[in-house]
């Protein structure tokens, strides 16, 4: 990461840009912990924003999390027998146990992997 610096006042100061080389868009889970890691986690932050790495490591972290939470989802639906049957039958019972599942295993990637180190 090449840095440039701004003079302010006596001092020169860093132009942080954030990487774009990275491939890929942040979505909710890569935004998730990239929050985390600057309101708790500042010198984490820091060290990777300063190494070009902050958006890989955000992307790397996004791709676990939506693996992880696609699995659990699949296997809660297996478990509590939310079929495209019931789909079929009771719609409204359905989408209620889908956004029960899908809540529960969103609480369990952000344990899991957002917020721990």
């Amino acid at each position: 990461m090449n840095l440039t610096y701004e003079k302010c006042g006596d001092y020169l100061v860093p132009n942080l840009i954030p990487d774009l080389e990275s491939k890929g868009e942040l979505g909710k889970f890569g935004l998730m912990r990239k929050s985390y890691l600057e309101k708790h986690r500042g010198g984490i932050y820091s060290g990777l924003l300063l190494s070009g790495e902050l958006k890989k490591h955000l992307l790397m972290i996004q791709e676990q999390a939506e693996g992880r939470f696609d699995l659990l989802v699949e296997q809660m639906a297996r478990q509590e027998e939310v079929t495209e049957q019931l789909k079929e039958q009771n719609q409204i019972l359905w989408v209620k146990r889908m956004n029960n599942i899908q809540a529960r295993a969103e609480e369990i990637v952000r344990e899991e992997i957002i917020y721990c180190l």
